[in-house]
């Protein structure tokens, strides 16, 4: 493996990740009655490659998923982290 294409897996993992626990900790949150993560980080998160985690998060958290900014564009954004996956490994 190319260190272009290992080093966006290793982005595209640990954003992902982050993006899942901050799904999961909102979803806690809310459930608490407690200061919410706002929604413009969640997105932010997900942008900055954390889609795939987010897209996760979503499901199975059961969190966001009646609001249409999220449930049309997280799932954008993870096809937008799949076309630059796609993009970097071909020119690899």
């Amino acid at each position: 493996m190319t260190e272009p294409v290992y080093l966006l897996l290793v982005w595209l993992g640990v954003l992902s990740a982050f993006t899942l626990l901050l799904f999961g900790w909102d979803k806690l949150m809310a459930k608490l009655g407690r200061r919410r993560i706002p929604e413009a980080s969640l997105l932010f998160a997900c942008l900055a490659g954390g889609a795939a985690g987010g897209l996760v998060g979503m499901y199975l958290f059961h969190h966001k998923i009646r609001k249409p900014k999220f449930y049309v564009t997280v799932p954008l954004l993870f096809v937008l982290d799949a076309v630059l996956f796609a993009v970097v490994l071909m020119r690899t």
